[in-house]
């Protein structure tokens, strides 16, 4: 077995975590080590320019099953990325990048941005975000405590 010199933070299957650069949003998010790519449920989305740059104003349902204390945000968008889903359906989808914050680790995630509503989560983290910074435990959930 080969032998980690960095001793990296353990995360649960799921964790709390917050999407500073969105207005601070606070939601319970999905670790899948076996999607490449993280998404955010994104509601309403629409799409306008400033200068050169795209940008992308939606909203998000920070509560797993509820459409209450709904937020409403902007982002530049990255670019565009061809996602196939869980069920194998092709979208190509808006990416934004934003600052992640899980257990007290901030760091920069691309999400892509899609209607996560039949979903149990409304945040999906995969495995390009954890890559070199988590390992993860998929028998607990919320290392980093409760909401």
């Amino acid at each position: 077995m080969r032998q980690s010199r960095v001793q990296r933070p353990i995360i649960g299957w799921r964790e709390w975590v917050t999407l500073g650069d969105l207005g601070g949003v606070r939601l319970k998010a999905k670790i899948d080590t076996g999607a490449r790519t993280s998404a955010l449920h994104a509601f309403e989305l629409e799409e306008f320019s400033e200068g050169d740059t795209r940008w992308v104003r939606f909203g998000i349902h920070p509560e797993q099953r509820s459409a209450r204390n709904a937020v409403t945000v902007t982002a530049p968008i990255l670019e565009y990325r061809r996602i196939r889903s869980s069920n194998g359906a092709v979208q190509d989808r808006p990416v934004i990048r934003t600052t992640l914050d899980v257990l007290g680790q901030q760091f920069p995630i691309d999400l892509t941005l899609t209607n996560r509503d039949e979903m149990g989560f409304r945040m999906l983290i995969g495995r390009a975000a954890l890559r070199k910074r988590f390992l993860v435990d998929p028998t607990k959930s919320y290392y980093g405590g409760p909401r």
